[in-house]
């Protein structure tokens, strides 16, 4: 007698995780970009997020390409290069309730999208951020982007002499509450980090390094899968707790750390480094500062602040999105504006 198939499970919204796939991938076999998205694929449907409720956005580049491979069935802007934050801004300002994700990638951040990365980071937007970082433009033939690491070598055997761009430094200091280095290959503590990220009210921002099988994972590279697996520095042991979790009480956390997030949730960090405190700014920046050129990079939260007001609540924008307004309420009457007027004379 044959057995009964086991019926695919289903989250919190009635959703199975199929619900979550996209287009089949079209990277190179082995590209570090392919097990973000898989991560990503499971921590929204971990999360229960409703794919109608979620905003895809990317720039240019082998990493923008990315959002058509994972929740298809939500919304979807690829923009031109560098400039995905604008329109992430945009975004925020026409639908306050939508949780976006942004992919980009090294060079369409720390290159042609800098001075929007810079400005996005001081907006607070409801956002992940993700930088899917390889060090090399690979959709041109493998050129050093602004993180490759001073010293790290092409596939020809060029050397890079110019000193990298920390993009997790850059964060801090420009005030973006949420933080962290991950590495593709380390999957357990991604999809950890990107649940958090996800029930983050507010910018989260991820740096992955993600090696590029095509032109940056060969020796004398400082973003290989080889590298990274002998030079990663794991901080801390991550766990996410969802906010609908019953038996979240009856958990023993010892050592750990518990930081709640806006929808409930928790985020639980053992720090395997007993020193370093994720809350600290001034030890974050440290941190970075300590092993930017010590070849060993760290990974795990590098700072994670309490949650503040986002962009939309600073401008005093109503509740209702502005999406949904009707037009009387979006074309005020003159004498409304003659009151308006007044008002700042």
């Amino acid at each position: 007698m044959a057995g009964t198939a086991e019926a695919p499970s289903t989250n919190k919204v009635g959703l199975q995780k199929k619900d979550y796939a996209g287009s089949k991938s079209t990277l190179c076999i082995g590209c570090g970009h392919d097990l973000i998205t898989a991560r990503i694929i499971d921590a929204a449907f971990d999360n229960s997020i409703k794919p109608e409720n979620l905003v895809k956005l990317s720039g240019i580049g082998c990493s923008s390409k990315t959002p058509a491979y994972f929740v298809s069935r939500s919304f979807s802007f690829n923009s031109v290069h560098g400039r995905m934050p604008s329109v992430a801004t945009g975004t925020a300002l026409a639908n306050r309730n939508l949780k976006m994700i942004g992919v980009s990638g090294d060079g369409d951040t720390a290159n042609i999208g800098m001075g929007q990365f810079v400005h996005v980071m001081r907006r607070n937007l409801n956002m992940v951020y993700i930088v899917e970082n390889n060090g090399v433009y690979g959709l041109t033939k493998g050129q050093f982007s602004a993180t490759a690491d001073k010293g790290s070598k092409l596939k020809h055997g060029q050397v890079n002499h110019m000193h990298a761009i920390d993009l997790c430094a850059l964060a801090v200091e420009l005030g973006c509450g949420f933080v962290a280095r991950l590495f593709a290959g380390n999957t357990k503590m991604m999809k950890q980090v990107l649940q958090s990220a996800l029930a983050y009210k507010g910018t989260a921002f991820l740096d992955i390094i993600s090696p590029c099988v095509t032109f940056n994972n060969h020796e004398g590279s400082t973003k290989s899968f080889p590298w990274m697996k002998s030079n990663e520095l794991a901080m801390q042991d991550i766990g996410f707790v969802p906010a609908y979790d019953p038996h979240y009480e009856e958990m023993d956390h010892g050592d750990e750390r518990v930081i709640k997030l806006g929808d409930g949730s928790k985020i639980t960090i053992k720090a395997l480094d007993k020193d370093y405190d994720p809350a600290s700014r001034t030890g974050a920046l440290q941190l970075l500062a300590e092993h930017h050129e010590s070849g060993k990079v760290p990974t795990g939260v590098i700072y994670l602040a309490g949650e503040t007001p986002r962009f939309v609540d600073h401008l005093g924008m109503v509740d209702v999105p502005l999406s949904s307004l009707k037009e009387d309420v979006l074309r005020p009457s003159k004498s409304v504006l003659d009151e308006v007027m007044d008002s700042l004379a």
